[in-house]
């Protein structure tokens, strides 16, 4: 029998802000973190979180994700050290890259200076396990360990990895996440050359004039635990961690599936995960990327789904539109913003949607935050979506705290 999965400690570090109260109000107000064409966590100051040490070991990645990290483990109430056996506790931290920063400057050392010049640390800051070791060291993790590579759906598969290995019973919590810091030369140009970045420099989910994603910075990590045992020891339950469907669409490298089918699988697997059908689920956490075809294929999936006429009373938000596109962070910090989206039960708006695309036709929350209005007496359910290139498919289903 699976064992429920509950959420008691959520950190951020996002273009709104350090902490998940942040990510979650600010764009609730109708703020965004976005200039200048990207989404940057002009905010974070690592001197401030970090000891020196840490700050000239880690590359920012690594440095976003210790921050979200200990945010997260205050909250659960870790002060004091973890409340299960180390051995028992695991730590999954996702990124799509890595620490890019860290090889673009050490190969102009490289180019400029010789080899010989080059860091030590060059592959330590850089391997995309980085955050994930770091965050286990710190804080004494000693369960199963390790960083997931999906691109854009990284952060999602880590919080789908972390649930199975408590919910089987490989691990009674876990520290998970996603994390991302690619606001590089390098990454730019590959990413203006594959035409995938808006021009404009807005990211409007969903809306006719979309064009293209705006790329964004930063982390999220949660703390999951047994759901019983987080009871026993007296924790505060912020939500549950209640479904996880993953498919693969097998069909371009960048492109999704225009039919959205194999999407639809996947939301369609999380609910069965979860035991809930569509008239259950509250409120829909998009992937939504503000690109012409994600944001058609995912309209697709939803209908498919959940049937179109349940699909267009379910009201659809993109975090993307408040932050950009945190690319293997996106995930965990769609699931964050999720949270306390489901915690406070307000909806934050899908930012820049104004004028109506004719073929997209659900409820994108335009204009301003509204009430979040759970369908049954129980706790407000909702999908978080993550659809990567590559084709990776991924949904959470994230049940809000006891009534």
């Amino acid at each position: 029998m699976k064992r429920r999965v509950v959420v008691t400690g959520l950190g951020a570090v996002t273009p709104l802000g350090v902490g998940a109260a942040p990510l979650h109000e600010r764009w609730a107000e109708g703020k965004s973190g976005i200039a200048d064409r990207a989404g940057a966590c002009r905010d974070f100051d690592p001197g401030e979180f970090l000891s020196v040490k840490e700050v000239r070991r880690l590359d920012r990645f690594a440095q976003f994700a210790l921050v979200a990290a200990g945010e997260a483990i205050a909250q659960a109430g870790w002060g004091e050290g973890p409340p299960y056996d180390s051995m028992r506790i695991g730590c999954v931290i996702a990124t799509g890259i890595g620490g890019q920063a860290t090889v673009e400057a050490q190969l102009d050392v490289l180019r400029e200076r010789g080899p010989r010049m080059v860091s030590p640390l060059g592959i330590p800051q850089y391997m995309p396990n980085a955050a994930a070791a770091a965050v286990s060291m710190k804080y004494h993790l000693q369960g199963q360990t390790f960083g997931v590579v999906s691109a854009c759906s990284g952060g999602a598969h880590a919080l789908g990895c972390a649930l199975r290995m408590i919910q089987y019973g490989d691990a009674d919590a876990a520290v998970v996440g996603g994390s991302e810091a690619t606001l590089t030369p390098f990454a730019f140009a590959c990413f203006d050359r594959m035409e995938a970045l808006s021009p404009t420099g807005i990211s409007r989910p969903f809306d006719l004039r979309r064009d293209g994603f705006v790329m964004g910075e930063g982390s999220g990590v949660l703390v999951l635990e047994e759901a019983s045992a987080a009871q026993a020891r007296g924790a505060t339950i912020l939500g549950e961690l209640a479904g996880y469907g993953s498919t693969a669409d097998a069909y371009h490298l960048t492109a999704p599936a225009p039919d959205g089918r194999p999407a639809a699988r996947a939301i369609e697997l999380a609910l069965n995960d979860a035991g809930l059908t569509p008239e259950g689920v509250d409120y829909v956490n998009a992937h939504g990327t503000s690109t012409q075809l994600n944001d058609a294929a995912e309209t697709r999936a939803l209908k498919v789904a959940l049937g179109e006429e349940r699909a267009r009373r379910i009201p659809v938000s993109s975090t993307k539109s408040a932050i950009g596109h945190l690319l293997g962070a996106a995930g965990a910090v769609e699931a964050v913003a999720t949270i306390e989206t489901l915690r406070t039960r307000v909806i934050p708006p899908t930012l820049g949607y104004e004028v109506p695309d004719p073929e997209l036709d659900l409820d994108y929350v335009p204009g301003e935050a509204r009430p979040l209005l759970p369908s049954n007496g129980g706790p407000p359910a909702a999908i978080s979506n993550s659809f990567a290139f590559g084709g990776h498919n991924v949904t959470l289903v994230i049940k809000g705290p006891p009534v």
